[in-house]
Order: structure tokens, then C-alpha cells, then sequence
């Protein structure tokens, strides 16, 4: 996985990258013509997260109303209780982290505090939901920023997409290259992963940034891993395994985590049901879902 940045950065953990400028935004050169401008939409950092070791975005469902209890979406890997193990699953964890969220200049428009951890894994799927004890009425009263919107829909191959680090201020430009029936690293196994083109070469410390759709707006997935050093299904070296068992390593490319799933499992008042009839996130051990 893109790992979490800890304390001083000792090993840099950017698989080579030199870091200069933490402030510094990349976007991509605006597109040609004005026909191409009008079926993409502006992506910037408003609504997006900084926590101390990754970045996230402050998000809503479809079904979410302003006075609903926001939600934070990082990687489960950048939980601060430690990475879940193979089949963990954690819910409605007491958690007051906080976020620094940015405004669309990559500026802090304020800071943001969790209540809970309200949904957590790193099996199928990387993501971390934190329960903020304000809603999204008051954020948007107090801050001006509005939440990114969670899209109920598969992303489709060939879309254009950001992914936008909060920690780094860094926007990358790319195409969603493909899916992946799993995705190994270590211990770990995800399922329909999002592959990116080459050019989304993200580095240690984007982990759970949201990868928005460039056209809707709307956040299909979550960064989190890529291959550094060829390796196969190691850690920082996952590889690819198709149907048959087929393993494929792609030294040097990026994945995201699907969150369209997540979705499914989200009851009015943005509470984690997992009981749910169309909800596939994984369970905690023993649990009925609900």
C-alpha cells in the first residue's frame, strides 16, 4: 500500500521520489477547446482532508442530508489504531482524530474531529469511515466547503479521473486503465481494484485520497497501493490475479479501491448498516451486520 507517513520521513517512503514543496499543486494543463472544457468538470481540494500520516476527503452518500453527521473516507491503512489485520473489521470505534480540511486552494478552511470510527477493514476493500460530530450544514456554515459525493455507481474504464492527495496539496491526472478480479499484497487481498494509466504515479502519503471522476465530480474510488520495486504480492508490491489464477506484476502502477460498494451499506442518518440487503462490505466476525 502507498504507506502512511510516520514522524520524520527517515526512508522518505516515496520509493525514490524527491520531496520538495509540500504546498505545491500539479493539475493537468486545462484541455483544448472548449467543448472538452465543458464536459469536465474543475476537481480542486475543497472537501478534501489532511491527517497526520495520509489524506482523505470529507464525503456523502446519495442519500445523505445536510443535517446528518459528516463522514471522513481515508485508507484502512492509515487507521490510527494500526493497520486491521486479514479479516478484521472494525465498527463504531471511539476516535477523536482530527482532520485539517482544505478549502479549494489547498489552504486549511478549518479543522475537522472525529466521534468514531465507524467503519474500518483492509479486507476486500482499504477504507476507514470516521463519524465527524458535526454535521454537514454546520461544516458548510462555518467553513464555506461543501462534502464530495459519493458516487453509487461502477466507475467505467477509460474515465478520466484526479486523484487529489489533502497531505501533499498534489492533484494527478490520469485514465482509469482497468480492473483487477484481486489484487495480492502481503497479507492482503483486495477485489476489483482500479487500475490507473501510468501517469497517476502517486507516492507515500496520498493514501486514501479520493479518485474523482473529472467529468461528474463524484468520487468512484480511494488510493492506495501500487507496485514500487517489481516485486511479486509482497508488501509495497502488489500484483494482479485474474480468474485463473493468473498472477501479473506491473512495476511501477498505481490501484485505487472501488467505493461505489459502500454505498449499499449506509441507512438514513449516515449509520453503517451492514445488514442491509445489497451491502457487501465485509463483517465483523459473528456479527448479524447491523
Amino acid at each position: 500500500m502507498k504507506r502512511p507517513l510516520v514522524g520524520v520521513l527517515t526512508t522518505l517512503l516515496l520509493g525514490g521520489a524527491t520531496i520538495a514543496g509540500t504546498t505545491t499543486t500539479a493539475t493537468a494543463a486545462p484541455q483544448a477547446g472548449s467543448q472538452a472544457q465543458a464536459r469536465t468538470k474543475a476537481v480542486d481540494f475543497a472537501g478534501t482532508v489532511a491527517l497526520s500520516n495520509c489524506s482523505g476527503s470529507l464525503i456523502r452518500m446519495p442519500n445523505s442530508t445536510d443535517d446528518d453527521p459528516a463522514l471522513v473516507m481515508t485508507n484502512g491503512h492509515c487507521l490510527e489504531t494500526g493497520m486491521p489485520a486479514p479479516g478484521d473489521v472494525i465498527t463504531d470505534q471511539p476516535s477523536s482524530r482530527s482532520f485539517t480540511l482544505l478549502n479549494s486552494s489547498g489552504g486549511s478552511a478549518g479543522t475537522l474531529r472525529a466521534t468514531k470510527v465507524a467503519y474500518s477493514t483492509m479486507t476486500d476493500t482499504d477504507v476507514t469511515l470516521y463519524q465527524l460530530g458535526t454535521s454537514y450544514a454546520q461544516i458548510k456554515q462555518r467553513y464555506h466547503i461543501d462534502a464530495l459525493n459519493l458516487s453509487g455507481d461502477h466507475p467505467t474504464a477509460g474515465t478520466a479521473i484526479k486523484v487529489v492527495s489533502g497531505y501533499w496539496k498534489k492533484i494527478y491526472t490520469c485514465n482509469v486503465d482497468g480492473f483487477v478480479y484481486q489484487l495480492h499484497e502481503g497479507d492482503w487481498v483486495w477485489k476489483d481494484s482500479l487500475r490507473y494509466t501510468p501517469s497517476c504515479d502517486v507516492i507515500g502519503g496520498t493514501s486514501g485520497s479520493p479518485v474523482v471522476d473529472a467529468t461528474t465530480g463524484k468520487v468512484v474510488a480511494i488510493n492506495n497501493t501500487g507496485n514500487e520495486n517489481g516485486e511479486q504480492c509482497t508488501e509495497n508490491n502488489p500484483c494482479e490475479v485474474d480468474e485463473n489464477g493468473n498472477v501479473t506484476v506491473r512495476q511501477g502502477i498505481n490501484y485505487a479501491e472501488e467505493t461505489y460498494g459502500i454505498t449499499q451499506c449506509v441507512a438514513p442518518g449516515n449509520r453503517i448498516d451492514l445488514s442491509l440487503p445489497d451491502c457487501t462490505l465485509p463483517k465483523p466476525a459473528g456479527s448479524d451486520g447491523a
